[in-house]
């Protein structure tokens, strides 16, 4: 997940786990103290690292920020953490990135969503599985993420059903996903295999 850093699973040798998981090299060691700073947290919250950290990892400072971006996308918004589980998912199938939609299954069962639902949110205007405001969301995520340009019939439906401060949480969502969904596209960030599942913290 952009950024999902904590993860479940023990300690791992960095070198080893990393040989094959992007197009880029192991980090380097010693690691860089961002980096330790940020993988102590991740162990002291019973996680692990996962694979978009290794790589994105080159880049302390941009893995710490975008790591910062991540957490409050999940914990600390005023919108429903449902809501922003399904803004995410949406987005990631829209990139394509199957490293984000791996990551967050999961994490749709977690709050509550059912394996038909999650099949149908691709083709989710046909379903009945989604409420109004669900959908409005959905709209909204389906029309920025195809270019941004979001008419005003779409934005008058999100207004009725969002404060002004869930629109910007949910448009931060939609473009910090995206964007990270391209990136693991670009540098081919390999999906985890050896039971590393993202904590999910509550939904």
């Amino acid at each position: 997940m952009l950024l999902g850093l904590f993860m479940a699973a023990a300690p791992f040798a960095f070198a080893e786990e990393q040989a094959q998981i992007s197009r880029l090299p192991p980090l380097p060691q010693p690691l860089d103290p961002i980096l330790r700073d940020m993988f102590d947290r991740s162990r002291a919250m019973g996680g692990a690292v996962i694979n978009l950290t290794l790589t994105t990892g080159h880049a302390p400072k941009f893995a710490r920020a975008s790591g910062v971006m991540a957490l409050t996308i999940r914990f600390e918004t005023s919108t429903p953490r449902r809501l922003i589980e399904l803004v995410i998912f949406r987005t990631a199938q829209i990139v394509g990135s199957d490293y984000e939609l791996n990551q967050h299954t999961p994490l749709m069962k977690l709050c509550g969503y059912s394996d038909q639902q999650i099949a149908e949110i691709a083709d989710w205007r046909r379903s009945t599985s989604f409420d109004d405001k669900q959908r409005a969301a959905l709209d909204y995520v389906e029309q920025m993420a195809h270019g941004g340009n979001v008419d005003d019939p779409t934005f008058a439906e999100l207004s009725r059903s969002f404060t002004p401060q869930q629109i910007v949480e949910i448009s931060y969502t939609v473009g910090t996903y995206y964007s990270t969904g391209l990136l693991t596209k670009a540098l081919k960030i390999q999906r985890e295999t050896d039971g590393r599942l993202t904590v999910p913290g509550v939904c």
